[in-house]
């Protein structure tokens, strides 16, 4: 099987629960870390799938490997490669297929609940499912590109997630875990004191309780069944 393709884009904000995830299934995935200057691949024919993980930039942003990752995500898809990616993944995605990135109306970092849309395409990727906490970090979200069901909604941020066939945008972090929510608390330290009057908005002490933790892990597992289902050879 060819390895997955897992993008990161700053070292802090690596795969996370997807490592352990793909791991556990002997699934092969190779990273390719753009946070310390590695190339992006001209074609997604080597891989069975590309995941694009998350970052403080903006996709709107001039930084060369963001044009590179967009005409890699059109080549995927128009491969029929399936693709992942969570916040600034999902922004790269919507924004490769057409659609707008832009600032969302309040900042969101930590825990906070997304609404499971109450649709078939819905119920394929996440049963029965209605709501779970989901763990936020972002300024900006994206609009749904043509063809794509709304899968997650929130109260401060109408679109959490998309499908588009085997394809699944996320605006939410379900990578989550206990090491990587110390290490964002830290490296965030001065983003969440500038945003504590938001109402979206946790401090550090309240993001590490990790209370939420193992509900959502076995979100993540549902979503990550479904998307390796579609993997290419």
């Amino acid at each position: 099987m060819k390895p997955i393709a897992i993008f990161r884009h700053v070292a802090f904000e690596g795969p996370g629960f997807l490592a352990e995830f793909l791991d556990a299934r002997n699934i092969p995935w190779q990273l390719i870390a753009i946070d310390e200057g590695e190339a992006v691949p001209k074609a997604s024919a080597d891989y069975s799938g590309l995941v694009f993980m998350g970052g403080p930039m903006s996709v709107n942003d001039d930084l060369p490997w963001i044009a590179q990752e967009l005409d890699l995500i059109l080549d995927a898809v128009a491969g029929n490669i399936p693709v992942l990616g969570h916040c600034l993944g999902g922004q790269l995605i919507s924004k490769a297929l057409g659609g707008v990135v832009s600032k969302n109306p309040v900042v969101e970092i930590g825990w906070g609940p997304v609404a499971v849309a109450d649709t078939e395409s819905a119920r394929c990727w996440l049963g029965e499912l209605r709501v779970f906490d989901a763990f936020h970090w972002h300024g900006e979200t994206f609009s749904l590109p043509a063809g794509a069901t709304r899968l997650l909604s929130g109260a401060y941020c109408a679109n959490q997630g998309y499908t588009l066939g085997p394809h699944l945008a996320l605006q939410c972090h379900i990578e989550m875990t206990s090491a990587l929510i110390a290490s964002w608390c830290e490296a965030g330290a001065a983003e969440i004191k500038a945003n504590l009057g938001s109402p979206a908005v946790q401090s550090s002490e309240l993001m590490q309780q990790r209370a939420n933790l193992p509900q959502l892990h076995a979100v993540a597992e549902r979503l990550y069944t479904q998307w390796i289902s579609a993997l290419a050879g």
